[in-house]
């Protein structure tokens, strides 16, 4: 989701592109229709959190209850992407992003079509499978229509579509839903991907430069104790800004007492929050190894405890939301670099753990949020099950890899 999450992976894609032979017409094409699907796949997926209350009243469910399709969401991020980038480790990387934009359309098609939240939660798992796997291909192609030196600079370019859809893209999906329903919504989704499709189809090269490798050294990276070490971290610390993402919606209606029609505000101030905290912390990130992580996850335990407090009060809740958004992404670049330097041999799976981490703390973060409200401790109390989770984070890093130098693993090509 930032500029530098996936430098380490794009050196490795250039690596092994370095002997390139068919030259790409229109670089700045191919990256925006990267940039397209990033967008259209963001929309959909923070878009969903806006809307849960709409869902439990059309489908008559309780708000926790209204909270599993995000989940399983997550769950296809986490179990699904990681299956189809490794079955599909040999295929093409055009072939593959094509198949995943099918996928997508098919998932959401569905998630607007579902009778029940049964059938929504299925089809939401399936729409998540898509994720991962298609930003790890995106890293790819990517360093392929940039060239040798730029890798990181192409795929922040295709990864600036999901920080236009935490900006622009949910709130406009969320201000979609409340006016015309939620099922609109996905059809919203559906009409940005098919866009997508077609931009990807006219624009990404066909070339057997980016056809698919051997998974050997990608599988290798799975038995370092370090990189399993930050996806914890990472899932458990980044959880937090889903203890709060999720329930925007009730923090507006239920805490401050304010219309409905504020939440779309409150997730474009969220969004922005995050646009600042990515840029700021991905030059922490290149500067330092773990202050980012330790500031950002200090900073944002500090607001989550004051709109605990006084998050009813809307001029407390609005910059706090801001701030959480802005903390957590000043913290997430260091994560990331910090995993792809502890596994450079493995591009395209540690892509796709990336977002299964990520997606694993937007589990945990719904998961802690609707425990707590079943309890009944008020709309308020999912952001400390946001605290515990991130103090949990922090904990963990601080006493296990905070300190560990990663160790050179060379490219195989």
């Amino acid at each position: 989701m930032h500029q530098h999450v996936y430098d380490s992976q794009c050196v490795a894609e250039e690596n092994r592109h370095t002997l390139a032979t068919t030259p790409i017409r229109n670089p700045k094409l191919t990256l925006f229709a990267l940039a397209l699907g990033t967008f259209a796949i963001g929309t959909g997926e923070f878009g969903s959190n806006g809307i849960i209350q709409l869902i439990a009243s059309d489908l008559d469910v309780s708000v926790p209850v209204a909270t599993y399709p995000i989940t399983a969401y997550a769950f296809g991020v986490m179990l699904g992407s990681p299956a189809i980038t490794l079955l599909a480790a040999r295929a093409n990387r055009r072939t593959l992003l094509l198949g995943l934009i099918g996928l997508f359309l098919v998932g959401n098609t569905l998630s607007a079509l579902a009778p029940n939240i049964a059938q929504l939660v299925a089809f939401r798992f399936v729409t998540g499978s898509v994720q991962g796997a298609f930003f790890g291909a995106g890293a790819v192609v990517a360093a392929y229509a940039y060239g040798p030196g730029k890798g990181g600079k192409a795929f922040a370019t295709v990864m600036g579509g999901l920080t236009v859809a935490t900006i622009a893209g949910s709130p406009l999906g969320t201000f979609i839903g409340q006016n015309a329903g939620w099922r609109v919504m996905y059809w919203t989704v559906v009409a940005a991907g098919l866009l997508a499709a077609a931009a990807l189809i006219a624009w990404l090269p066909r070339t057997d430069d980016l056809r698919g490798s051997s998974i050997t050294s990608e599988l290798g990276a799975l038995r370092r104790r370090e990189v399993w070490l930050m996806v914890t971290v990472a899932a458990l610390g980044i959880s937090s800004i889903f203890a709060v993402y999720t329930f925007i919606g009730p923090f507006i209606t239920d805490a401050a007492l304010r219309d409905a029609s504020l939440t779309p505000i409150a997730l474009a101030v969220f969004g922005l929050g995050m646009a600042v905290g990515n840029h700021v912390g991905g030059r922490v990130a290149d500067r330092y190894e773990s202050r980012g992580l330790i500031w950002g996850y200090g900073g944002v335990l500090a607001l989550l405890a004051l709109i605990g407090v006084a998050g009813s009060n809307l001029v407390v809740l609005l910059p706090c939301l801001f701030g959480v958004g802005a903390t957590m992404m000043f913290a997430i670049p260091t994560i990331q670099v910090r995993l792809t330097d502890f596994a450079p041999d493995a591009p395209t799976l540690m892509g796709t753990l990336n977002l299964a981490a990520l997606n694993l703390a937007n589990s945990l973060g719904a998961i802690g949020g609707a425990i707590v409200l079943d309890a009944g401790w008020g709309t308020l109390s999912t952001v400390w099950a946001g605290f515990v989770l991130t103090t949990a984070g922090l904990l963990l890093y601080v006493v296990t890899v905070a300190r560990v130098k990663p160790t050179p693993v060379p490219v195989r090509v």
